[in-house]
């Protein structure tokens, strides 16, 4: 699925021309229809003959509506350059124009309306100012179209460029990153609120969690439609409605975007290349404030040009942009900049959630060079060395490349040593190996503050360690990671560094002495007298010298392993034992043949059966 946008000065016959396209009034709003010009955007749908089925989103005009029309260019496929036959190119046809080429829109075709109210001789002539004027932009060379949308005249001609225009247009990739910056937001009886927009990046589906950004909120996707239709799923490129859970149209707002939790987040800053309209009528100076937009978004933002004192006009520059609120925003995004009156130029953003750079700096224009035009591997390596760590959704918006095109890249970089990756597959977290050795340096840290103050320990807890690395998921990838790297060593449920070894004061060892000697001399009915504190018990538990059965009951391993084969055999023999039947087997008491088959049956040796146990594996089958 496409999606066309059309651009021109107002009432040029856009709305017009679609409607005559599509038989869709996109004039949605009263005041529009009263008048006759397009204040918001409208949207409307054609099928071509193929069958390919194109979203139109029609954008007003006037100049004083411009912030409408550019929240209407993200994400479309090809543009309808609208120039009315009488009246030649404007203001606004320019501006437009312009809009189309700092946005990167490079397919369109240009519609001369109003065919039938002119000579051909003029046609002509307007056909061959209409080029001049798109030569130097990214619609260069597009075809030129003249139709009379009321009489129906080249509009079968106008299709077909548009389908064989479409045809070349590659489909887009999905980065399984979806994002729909928002351009509508209302409610609809019985359904709640819905959002539409062109959705990029990644498909989206009915079922989904989504989470709105900048606000946080999260949400579940209802239902959607496309063109009137409920449909389960969209692809990148698609204009969509979407119908959300728990949240009311207020919550919710033009220039936010609809994406999937766990990616995105916005920002205030943002590293880019900015150029200057040569129409300009002045320079750009440094720190001037500017209007600013993206997607469907628009704001106010401070420009600090890093390479220069002002960009003349025509020219283009490496700045930073101070944002006066939060902004959703990925690397290679599209941006204009406007004063009160005018479009005064606009570019791509190269870094989001960067630093704030020194002027005049080599090193820093490098950089940002080598992120904004170097490699693939170039990006993901720059990416790595900001964040230190991410995931493949994370990496993918950072770089502007798409997981699947990121697989490849990320392994051939791992296995060169220049990434390191923990997980498998497109789960995989991946850090720059400054970044691994910072997570290095952080546990290897933890240890020995936890070794120094608690020295009788064996180690640190695994769970606690898993607490405090706070990396959610990825924590036990991580641990085992450094476990197998010869970081640390796991024994048991603990977790020390290599060549740690506990260190008792003397005072202790005799603790431990007198307690062991009290196990050997009444091994099956051990007095809780003598158990040690909780460091020390916990250990010879690490030890595998004792087995804690209870909070007041512990034996030796050798009564315990002794204990343990003794029923075992029973039970083979007998099928059944009870608690006073291993009370007797070993002259002991109650409380330790309880304490002692309660915890056989939570390793799964034994399992309770009314008053008796039986062989776990057997009475698993039990009835």
């Amino acid at each position: 699925m496409f999606v066309l946008g059309t651009a021109g000065h107002i009432d040029h016959g856009k709305s017009v021309l679609v409607r005559a396209l599509t038989g869709i009034e996109p004039d949605r709003l009263r005041e529009e229809k009263e008048r006759g010009m397009t204040i918001d955007l409208g949207f409307a749908w054609m099928k071509l003959p193929g069958g390919e089925e194109v979203g139109i989103v029609d954008v007003p005009g006037h100049e004083r509506l411009i912030r409408n029309m550019l929240a209407g260019v993200g994400g479309i496929d090809l543009a309808l350059l609208v120039v009315d036959a009488r009246e030649g190119v404007m203001p606004q046809t320019r501006e437009h124009l312009a809009i189309l080429d700092i946005m990167g829109v490079a397919k369109g075709l240009v519609v001369l309306t109003k065919k039938d109210l002119v000579d051909d001789a003029k046609l002509d002539i307007l056909g061959k100012e209409v080029k001049a004027v798109i030569a130097p932009t990214s619609l260069a060379g597009s075809p030129v179209v003249a139709v009379s949308a009321l009489k129906g005249e080249g509009l079968p001609e106008l299709v077909s460029s548009i389908e064989m225009l479409l045809a070349a247009v590659p489909p887009r990739l999905d980065s399984g990153c979806p994002r729909l910056p928002v351009d509508r937001s209302f409610t609809l009886p019985g359904s709640g609120t819905v959002v539409t927009g062109t959705l990029l990046g990644g498909s989206l589906a009915v079922g989904r969690e989504v989470e709105i950004v900048p606000s946080g909120l999260r949400s579940r996707v209802r239902g959607m439609q496309t063109h009137r239709s409920f449909v389960d799923s969209a692809a990148p490129g698609t204009r969509v409605g979407v119908n959300l859970t728990g949240i009311s149209p207020g919550d919710i707002h033009r220039g936010n975007v609809l994406t999937v939790p766990g990616w995105l987040s916005a920002t205030t800053m943002i590293s880019v290349r900015l150029f200057l309209l040569g129409q300009a009528l002045r320079p750009l100076l440094h720190n001037t404030t500017v209007n600013f937009y993206t997607g469907s978004d628009r704001g106010m933002a401070r420009v600090r040009l890093l390479d220069k004192d002002d960009i003349k006009p025509g020219e283009d520059a490496w700045a930073q942009l101070m944002l006066s609120k939060p902004v959703a925003v990925v690397k290679g995004d599209r941006f204009i900049i406007r004063s009160p009156q005018a479009t005064l130029g606009g570019g791509e953003i190269m870094e989001v959630h960067t630093r704030r750079y020194r002027r005049r700096q080599p090193d820093v224009i490098r950089n940002l060079e080598r992120k904004g035009y170097g490699t693939a591997e170039e990006l993901v390596l720059a990416a790595l060395e900001k964040h230190r760590a991410l995931d493949f959704a994370a990496l993918s918006g950072e770089s502007n490349i798409n997981v699947t095109e990121l697989v490849p890249i990320v392994t051939s970089l791992i296995e060169r040593g220049d990434l390191v990756g923990i997980g498998d597959g497109k789960k995989k977290l991946l850090f720059s190996p400054a970044g691994w050795m910072g997570i290095e340096g952080r546990v290897t840290s933890i240890l020995k503050e936890y070794h120094r103050r608690l020295p009788a320990r064996p180690g640190i807890p695994r769970a606690e360690l898993c607490s405090r690395l706070k990396m959610g998921a990825h924590n036990s990838l991580v641990i085992r990671k450094l476990i197998d790297s010869g970081v640390v060593v796991e024994e048991g449920n603990y977790v020390r560094l290599p060549g740690y070894q506990v260190r008792l004061t003397g005072e202790q060892q005799l603790s431990i002495d007198s307690f062991i000697r009290s196990l050997e001399e009444n091994p099956f009915a051990p007095a809780g007298d003598y158990i040690p504190e909780t460091d020390l018990l916990n250990l010879l538990v690490a030890r595998k010298q004792v087995v804690r059965v209870s909070d007041g009951v512990v034996f030796s391993m050798k009564a315990y392993n002794e204990m343990v084969a003794r029923i075992t055999s029973h039970l083979e023999k007998e099928g059944s034992i009870t608690a006073a039947e291993v009370r007797d087997m070993f002259k002991t008491s109650r409380k330790y043949a309880v304490a002692l088959l309660e915890y056989m049956d939570g390793a799964r040796i034994t399992r309770r059966i009314a008053d008796r146990r039986l062989l776990y594996h057997e009475a698993s089958g039990w009835r």
